[in-house]
Order: C-alpha cells, then sequence, then structure tokens
C-alpha cells in the first residue's frame, strides 16, 4: 500500500522560503507521476507542480513558475516542493499524490492521481 506523508509546512513572512517533503513507501515508484496540489480556504484543490520519477521532468502551474521547485530523491523516496518568494496568496493545505503507470507524461489534474498524503498547512504572513 502506498503512503505519502508530508512535512515542512509552517508559517513564514512574505518574502520567505519553505521547503515541504512527502516521504512515499509501499512501491518502488518508477513510472510514477509524483504532484503537489494546494487547497486554500473555501476555493478547491488546484495543481502547483508535477515531477515524473523515472525522468524528473518536471511541470508548473503559471501562478508558482519561477518560485516553486519540484524535485525528487530515488535513494530515499522522497519529493521536494522548494517554495521561495512566499506570498500570501500561497497560503494553504499543500498536499502529496501519486499516480501510477504515469510514464513520462505530466499530470496536473486531481482526478489523475490514485494516493495522496495527508497534506501539510502553509500559512504565509504579510
Amino acid at each position: 500500500q502506498v503512503q505519502l506523508v508530508e512535512s515542512g509546512g509552517g508559517l513564514v513572512q512574505a518574502g520567505g522560503s519553505l521547503r515541504l517533503s512527502c516521504a512515499a513507501s509501499g512501491s518502488t515508484f518508477s513510472g510514477y507521476a509524483m504532484g503537489w496540489f494546494r487547497q486554500a480556504p473555501g476555493k478547491e484543490q488546484v495543481f502547483v507542480a508535477t515531477i515524473t520519477w523515472s525522468g524528473g521532468s518536471t511541470y508548473y502551474a503559471d501562478s508558482v513558475k519561477g518560485r516553486f521547485t519540484i524535485s525528487r530523491d530515488t535513494t530515499n523516496n522522497t519529493v521536494y516542493l522548494q517554495m521561495n518568494s512566499l506570498n500570501p496568496e500561497d497560503t494553504a493545505v499543500y498536499y502529496c499524490a501519486a499516480k501510477r503507470y504515469s510514464g513520462s507524461y505530466h499530470r496536473v489534474r486531481v482526478s489523475e492521481y490514485d494516493y495522496w498524503g495527508q497534506g501539510t498547512q502553509v500559512t504565509v504572513s504579510s
């Protein structure tokens, strides 16, 4: 059974940085797509970034492009989201997700993912 556990959230001032981690277990993850999504209060869950496990190809939402970086450590089965130049609009619960049998495609829809973590809160103060 695949398990995803996020960590690294917290409170940060505008302009600051945080690094989220997603520890993945229960599979080899070869061929998987790994993604980060976020959900602000009263809003839908939206795509943030994704990476292909095998090739490390990345894709970002326009709202975070140039500020956030997704990466993965295949030795430790961990996915990271480095978030820089944070602003209050980035405040949300951030979720890690995994999709089986993804190949080399980027996955941006919530419905495409098979496994989800419990989420970690990121709050950016102005």
